[in-house]
C-alpha cells in the first residue's frame, strides 16, 4: 500500500526505527557505569574485618583450614578467604553455615561496614 501511494505521487511520511535490525537491546548508561567504579553514592556493603576475626578465630579453633571450613559448608575456598578478609559481600546463607560449623555467632558484631 505504501509503495502504491509512492508511485500516485501522493506524501507517505515514514519513520526509521531506532537501531531496527541491529543487536543494540542493551546499552550502557551513564548509572551503570557509575555503579561499576563503586563511587561514594553507589558502593556494596563488605564484611567487617571484625566478623573476618571472628571467622578465623573460630576456625582455627577447630583446627581447620580454609580449605576444610569451605568443603564442609560446601562453598569454594575463596569465599572463606573474602570473608575473613573483609573483601566478601555479605550473605546471610554463607554466614549461617559458617557460624554452625565453627559455633560462632560472627553477625552478633558489626556485620556491614560502608567502603
Amino acid at each position: 500500500a505504501i509503495l502504491a501511494a509512492q508511485r500516485r505521487g501522493e506524501d507517505v511520511e515514514t519513520s526509521k526505527k531506532w537501531a531496527a535490525g541491529q543487536n543494540k537491546q542493551h546499552s550502557i548508561t551513564k548509572n551503570t557505569a557509575k555503579l561499576d567504579r563503586e563511587t561514594e553514592e553507589l558502593h556494596h556493603d563488605r564484611v567487617t574485618l571484625e566478623v573476618g576475626k571472628v571467622i578465623q578465630q573460630g576456625r582455627q579453633s577447630k583446627g581447620l583450614t580454609q580449605k576444610d571450613l569451605a568443603t564442609k559448608i560446601n562453598e569454594k575456598p575463596q569465599v572463606i578467604a573474602d570473608y575473613e578478609s573483609g573483601r566478601a559481600i555479605p550473605n546471610n546463607q554463607v554466614l549461617g553455615k559458617i557460624e554452625r560449623a565453627i559455633d560462632v555467632r560472627s553477625r552478633s558484631a558489626c556485620v556491614l561496614r560502608a567502603q
